[in-house]
């Protein structure tokens, strides 16, 4: 049992000063005052001091068994591991694949994803990558998302020179199968699709959401900061109803929050645009043939570097700025209460900030993972 006095609550939304009672791998209650505990030899109480208290991130893109290999096989990016996830504030994940379907495959994905369970981080998978027709563990994609457990979605790609050139009427046929195993198994059911630079942007899914009865909430494009060409049609995306996703970069802070401020102007309260690193997928770049010149992968630190940028250098309200990678990610997973917030009966994934929004304490499911700025959980192998 721990209880953390004198939170300064973001919940997201700011509640103010408060105590916290976790018990388990759960928050038991909040109050502006938990008192009685100071005699209990199994309570720990300790006095934030006003720190503020946030939810631990969700981070619905993230290349856990790695990226890459677009440059040979010596590209293929090297796995996650939970030390750096849970150091940089994440402590739920959403695993995929990438270009890679063949020396990366959905087994090894689905292992990753118990072990990272294993870890202390809440691992989720979804099937498919960017080929098409979908490889899947159990047939096909409604299978996959209905049977196993880590399942709730499968991954895409369209416009884009490494995508199967999906079109409306096959991105159709994986969002129903999706849609179909999620509501049979009480998931998610999403399609992630994978956004290139391919002169057709959205158009496809602008079309799928026009011909299908599939709910438009269900098709989450992502990589949508890519252009601004991009970026407004997502816009229009979400003006429509549907969430989309911008990808946060360390290398490009000003950018991305340029039009982080882009979308706040058009929703104000933000309620359908989600931040993603794409950690351990590959960053190339291309000259005019599409043959690789630069080669490096994503950092999961863009998230938490993100937030900070937004709240100290562009004033964005805390409690807005976390919409991004706690409420509005724990909505599209299906994890709305459960995750990505700090309220009672919720999992204590808690983050807790120094003075200078550096991360101080991270705890996940009441673990305590970072203790005052030192990482204390790992994976088995890390050194």
């Amino acid at each position: 049992m721990i209880i953390l006095k004198n939170a300064d609550v973001y919940a997201p939304e700011h509640l103010g000063k408060r105590d916290i009672l976790i018990a388990g791998n759960k928050i038991e209650k909040i109050a502006e005052h938990l008192d009685g505990y100071e005699n209990i030899a199994e309570a720990e109480i300790i006095d934030l001091q006003g720190k503020k208290t946030v939810p631990g991130y969700i981070d619905m893109h993230e290349h856990i068994t790695g990226g890459g290999g677009e440059k040979g096989f010596a590209s293929r990016v090297p796995e996650a591991q939970a030390g750096i996830l849970l150091g940089n504030g994440i402590t739920t994940v959403l695993g995929m694949l990438g270009t890679d379907g063949v020396t990366r495959s959905l087994e090894n994905l689905v292992a990753k994803a118990y072990a990272f369970r294993e870890e202390g981080i809440r691992a989720y998978t979804l099937t498919g990558f960017y080929g098409y027709p979908t490889p899947t563990l159990m047939e096909n994609v409604e299978r996959d998302v209905m049977m196993i457990d880590t399942m709730i979605g499968v991954k895409t790609s369209m416009s884009d020179h490494r995508s199967s050139n999906l079109t409306a009427p096959q991105l159709i046929d994986l969002a129903t199968q999706a849609r179909r195993g999620g509501m049979l198994s009480g998931k998610a059911g999403i399609v992630t699709i994978h956004v290139g630079p391919g002169p057709d942007m959205l158009k496809p899914l602008f079309e799928a959401v026009r011909t299908s009865d599939v709910p438009i909430q269900k098709f989450i494009p992502t990589h949508c900061g890519r252009t601004d060409a991009l970026f407004g049609q997502a816009m229009e995306f979400a003006a429509m109803g549907g969430f989309i996703d911008i990808t946060a970069k360390n290398e490009d802070l000003e950018g991305v929050s340029a039009k982080i401020l882009r979308y706040f102007e058009q929703d104000p309260e933000n309620h359908h645009l989600t931040m993603t690193s794409d950690g351990f997928g590959s960053m190339q770049k291309y000259n005019e043939r599409m043959e690789v010149i630069g080669y490096t992968y994503a950092s999961p630190s863009c998230l938490h570097n993100t937030v900070r940028y937004l709240v100290r250098e562009k004033n964005v309200p805390l409690e807005l700025a976390l919409t991004l990678v706690t409420v509005n990610p724990a909505d599209v997973l299906n994890l709305k209460g459960q995750r990505g917030c700090l309220k009672e009966n919720a999992f204590a994934d808690i983050n807790v900030y120094d003075d200078e929004m550096n991360l101080q304490y991270v705890f996940t499911e009441g673990r305590k993972a970072v203790w005052n700025h030192e990482l204390k959980m790992k994976g088995m192998f890390e050194e």
